[in-house]
């Protein structure tokens, strides 16, 4: 098998187990978890880089105003996302906090097409109208919109966004990332250690360990993505982006029982039959030849 499936196969298998490693940090708060994961992550890139030899390049492409005035907004948007996943995990919506990342792409080609004005094909409005339809569903069965879901989808299918606009790679970019919102977190958890309310160094050498191992558990599976991206197909990798989700939502079903009834299945059988729809209509689209659409104001 080629290598760079592997790479991406992996990555998006650690991606769908996290759920399992933020419950063993159940008992910390959110932000805190986030503050660590946010600081150990930086530690962890800066070092990579520094090893690797990229440090100076790293610094000559990032730090200049433009570049970080994008990545900031990614930063926060990025940080927004991981702690609505990590409160969602453990508060016992890991159910719902896969549906967020099922229908992300299904958002992000939407948010393309109303900020980036990309046109979709016929096929591709069905999929879109069908997730809409699922969302609507489940509003009704859960009695309130899964806003769980909804934010990770918006926050994610915006962060998207932004780095489509960004001028680094995933690497350097995550990097610039974690910099910029690293004072904030380091402040915000010297802030904890100071009143006495901070986790870190104070519920046992368990906890110490998951929360310095935050930043293992988000770099590993980046630079085997980076890794992935660079070898196989962008078609590749957009199906391989669904193991995440379709992971954490059995877990969610399977191993912490979390509630899962008939009414919920025929919402998430919506948006997987939109999925599928997309799926099936992107590989078609890229294996005909397609005529070139013309852009807005031509003849």
């Amino acid at each position: 098998m080629n290598k760079g499936i592997l790479y991406g196969i992996g990555a998006y298998a650690l991606w769908g187990f996290f759920p399992i490693y933020w419950k063993f940090l159940h008992d910390v708060p959110a932000l805190q978890v986030i503050g660590h994961r946010i600081g150990w992550s930086f530690v962890l890139l800066a070092a990579y880089l520094v090893l690797t030899g990229q440090w100076h390049s790293f610094r000559s492409a990032a730090f200049n105003r433009k570049t970080v005035g994008i990545y900031a907004i990614a930063g926060i948007l990025l940080s927004f996302n991981w702690l609505i996943y990590v409160w969602g995990v453990n508060a016992g919506f890991i159910v719902e906090t896969s549906l967020g990342y099922f229908i992300n792409p299904l958002l992000s080609v939407l948010l393309g097409v109303i900020f980036l004005r990309e046109r979709l094909r016929p096929w591709q409005w069905v999929p879109v109208g069908l997730a809409a339809v699922g969302v609507g569903y489940l509003t009704f069965v859960y009695g309130r919109p899964p806003w769980i879901a909804l934010s990770l989808a918006f926050t994610f299918g915006f962060y998207g966004f932004v780095k489509k606009l960004s001028p680094l790679g995933s690497l350097y970019g995550l990097t610039l990332e974690t910099a910029i919102v690293f004072p904030a977190a380091l402040a915000y958890l010297v802030f904890v250690a100071v009143n006495g309310s901070g986790a870190f160094l104070h519920n046992g050498m368990q906890v110490d360990l998951f929360l310095i191992g935050a930043g293992l558990v988000t770099t590993v599976p980046l630079l085997m993505f980076a890794s992935a991206a660079k070898q196989i197909p962008l078609t590749v990798v957009g199906l391989l982006q669904y193991i995440a989700p379709t992971l954490q939502f059995l877990i969610g079903v399977l191993v912490y029982k979390e509630p899962f009834d008939f009414a919920h299945f025929i919402g998430f059988a919506i948006v997987w039959a939109a999925l599928i729809i997309f799926g099936i209509e992107s590989y078609m689209a890229n294996r005909l030849p397609v005529e070139p659409i013309p852009e807005l104001g031509e003849d």
